[in-house]
This record gives structure tokens, sequence and C-alpha cells, in this order.
């Protein structure tokens, strides 16, 4: 028996927003995607709703999901996540903080 091979893509921010000067339409409208199309037409495609109730729709809580882990037991926050992906090992007593630096004109 012939084992079946997978591709998950995760177009986590893919679509964006609409650009008003390009007729509403998103970057992802807009773009070339001969492989993507290849893959959606060859292949079977579906979509999986992967963000537990009460919980905001985000890359942190889902990839959890998705790889395995329930994120309404082991989510504690993206902060957590970016260290351990940093190779910064917190223990049970730290704290770790997570921000966005903004520039204002």
């Amino acid at each position: 028996m012939r084992k079946s091979k997978y591709v998950i893509l995760l177009g986590d921010g893919m679509p964006d927003s609409p650009i008003p000067e390009r007729d509403n339409k998103t970057p992802l409208m807009m773009a070339d995607t001969p492989n993507l199309d290849f893959m959606a037409r060859e292949g079977t495609a579906g979509s999986v709703s992967t963000t537990p109730e009460g919980y905001e729709p985000g890359s942190d809580v889902t990839n959890l999901s998705i790889i395995g882990f329930d994120p309404t037991k082991y989510y504690t926050g993206r902060a957590p996540l970016e260290a351990a992906a940093m190779g910064i090992d917190l223990g049970p007593a730290d704290v770790a903080f997570r921000c966005n630096l903004v520039s204002l004109r």
C-alpha cells in the first residue's frame, strides 16, 4: 500500500487587507499563484477551525492546535512561545512579557 504525502499550508496572514487603490483587492487576490492554484486544483483542499471557543484567533493559539496541543490546556500566552523559539529557558516561577514596538510621527 502506498503512503499518501501531505502538505499542510498555513496561510497565516496571507489574505491581508483590501487595498483601496487596487480596487479593494487584497495582495493575495492580486498575486500570481500558479503553485497554490495547482495544489488546490490537483489536491484535496479544505479548511478546519483550530481556535477553541473563547480564544482570539491568532497564530500562537492556532499553531498549538495544529501540532497537536490543546490550547485550553497548554496555552500560556505568546511571550513564552517566542522566548522558547529564541532558546530562552523559562522556569516555573518566571514570567515573560511580549510587546510590539511602534514609532509615531
